[in-house]
């Protein structure tokens, strides 16, 4: 499925982007690239450290944000399968910081889904959280708006071929290290 394929990972840095580079690694030895794309420079060189471009020259770092549209345009050249997994996912952290986890959770997903349609990319799957579903929270009702642009984009492709897809779980045990 992903082999001879570039994708870009959101959140490439994150938690669930750490498992899925070594799940890609693993599973599909054909890709052609694989972009992690975070604002996290610590944790991107952490990364690299671990999978050394002279073992893994399908890595590519890329840093970015998803609130910077035109940034996000750049990394997206060539992709053909997008996973967004960047968010402001800490509940309290949301609750304090309303605006930045709207900006995050919201414009970030705005951004991607234009990006995505610009750069002529063929899949993208957004993650989502158990959360989004009836939220009683910010975190919750940001992923729910994130989800409604995932699937309405689906609705403004025109006659582009590409496919946008949500995914939906709920807490992971031990996804949290810090």
């Amino acid at each position: 499925m992903l082999n001879n394929k570039t994708v870009l990972i959101t959140g490439g840095t994150g938690s669930f982007g750490k498992k899925f580079i070594e799940t890609i690694l693993r599973r599909y030895p054909k890709v052609k690239k694989v972009v992690i794309f975070s604002r996290d420079e610590l944790k991107q060189f952490e990364i690299r450290q671990q999978y050394p471009t002279s073992d893994y020259p399908q890595l590519r770092f890329f840093i970015g944000d998803v609130r910077d549209l035109n940034r996000l345009i750049q990394a997206c050249e060539g992709v053909d399968v997008i996973i967004h997994a960047a968010a402001i996912k800490q509940v309290d952290t949301a609750e304090y910081n309303p605006t930045e986890c709207i900006r995050t959770n919201i414009t970030g997903a705005e951004n991607v889904i234009q990006a995505a349609l610009q750069c002529g990319v063929k899949d993208v799957v957004a993650l989502s959280t158990d959360k989004a579903c009836a939220p009683i929270n910010l975190y919750g009702a940001t992923k729910l708006a994130s989800d409604k642009l995932f699937t309405a984009a689906n609705n403004i492709r025109g006659s582009k071929e590409i496919k946008f897809s949500v995914v939906r779980y709920g807490n992971v045990l031990g996804s949290r290290v810090q």
